[in-house]
């Protein structure tokens, strides 16, 4: 949820590119948007007993949040130089400037930790993630590359092997909060540290491969047709030989055999958990829970199938903008206006469900209604945003932010 990446689409010449480049970009953060919406308002398993995936789960899970985080990477790498990687001062000023900007994503972040709702709030990991990746903010695609796929390769099996002792039942070990990161936690930062980086929903240990693979996506030619087609038929292959892999190795070689003994509880179905998720099950006693592509499990196969859709989506949004310039229709308006303003949109989304949560629904209403009338509010303001070419309010504080820090006077673009 970083800074809008793009003012509204002035008209450019046909074939440039330019405004199509950036606005698909915010128009797949839209979508990752109305995706992690959807996963928090409607249910992703049925009410019975096998736990039954629903449509909502089986499309959503997982892959909403992979596709922000590699978006990150995205937005980082073209605020930063695009395809040529920033040097020497202008390095130590966007290093500075990316710094003060996760300072403010932390922040509302960890006020919306402390508030009582059934949501699994992204923003403090997300803010953590930007401080972890500044290292490698300089870096060409090469060695980016191949730090990538070490990372994807390398952090899943750093944290089967580290989460046992973390969560071990003895004190000082029990690094795991159970909740969304707040303001308290401050006073217990090896606790807050342990479940940010390993035990929390969204571990910044394996997820900076997000990071690192959106920054790599975002050092491309995007403006090239043939980026743009890779991006999405690569992304979409790799998709789907990571969740193939996964699959054979649950199914025909034994894996999801080795793991019913380690998961006996009636009240978790395995099947149903690796088809939606895998957050919060004690992933350890088998090496076989490296083998799954599990939504939320963090291993090599999900981190590959999750960025591989993040992938496919950004060639889709930059292919379909791409159409919209040759049609001269801002075709991705709907979705590029939430997607520039996804941090505000995103925070005043988890409040309402504070608002709301443990409450009856209002007469007459069903969850699919709350989830439709939400998602079309945050398209209509992010709409108008983007045609009055405003930002939001929390990302222009976070603008504000990056500017301070790269010796520049804040203020609207």
């Amino acid at each position: 949820m970083t800074s809008r990446g793009t003012a509204s689409p002035s008209r450019t010449a046909k074939g440039t590119g330019t405004t199509t480049r950036l606005t698909g970009v915010d128009a797949a953060r839209g979508l990752a948007l109305l995706g992690m919406m959807a996963t928090h308002l409607l249910p992703t398993f049925e009410a019975d007993a096998q736990l039954t995936p629903t449509w909502i789960g089986l499309a959503f899970s997982g892959r909403a949040a992979a596709l922000f985080a590699v978006l990150a990477g995205i937005g980082l790498a073209l605020s930063t130089g695009k395809q040529r990687p920033p040097q020497g001062q202008e390095l130590s000023a966007a290093r500075r400037g990316i710094a003060l900007r996760a300072l403010v994503i932390a922040v509302v972040g960890l006020f919306l930790g402390g508030l009582d709702v059934n949501v699994a709030v992204i923003l403090v990991h997300y803010a953590v993630l930007f401080l972890c990746v500044l290292p490698f903010i300089g870096l060409g695609i090469k060695p980016l590359c191949a730090l990538a796929a070490g990372w994807v390769l390398g952090s899943p099996v750093l944290a089967y092997l580290l989460r046992p002792w973390l969560l071990a039942p003895s004190p000082p070990l029990q690094l795991q909060l159970g909740h969304n990161p707040n303001w308290d936690d401050l006073t217990t930062p090896g606790r807050l540290l342990g479940d940010i980086f390993l035990t929390g929903y969204y571990p910044v240990l394996q997820w900076l491969s997000y990071l690192l693979i959106g920054l790599v996506i975002g050092r491309l030619a995007l403006t090239k047709t043939s980026v743009q087609v890779l991006l999405l038929a690569g992304g979409a292959v790799v998709a789907v030989l990571a969740k193939w892999l996964g699959g054979l190795m649950m199914d025909e070689w034994g894996g999801k055999e080795a793991l019913r003994a380690h998961l006996a509880d009636p009240r978790y179905p395995l099947d149903s958990l690796l088809q939606v998720n895998l957050a919060g099950v004690e992933q350890s006693g088998s090496w076989w829970w490296l083998a799954s592509s599990a939504p939320h499990s963090g291993t090599t196969l999900d981190l590959l199938h999750t960025s591989a859709v993040a992938a496919a989506v950004v060639g889709a949004c930059l292919l379909l903008g791409r159409l919209g310039d040759w049609l001269s229709l801002d075709l991705l308006l709907p979705l590029r206006g939430a997607g520039a303003m996804t941090l505000s949109l995103y925070t005043g989304h988890v409040c309402l469900v504070a608002a709301t949560y443990l409450q009856p629904l209002p007469a007459g209403w069903t969850r699919e209604g709350v989830y439709a009338a939400q998602a079309l509010t945050a398209i209509l303001i992010g709409g108008s945003f983007a045609a009055l070419n405003w930002r939001g309010p929390l990302e222009w504080v976070a603008h504000a932010a990056s500017e301070v820090g790269r010796y520049r006077r804040a203020g609207i673009r």
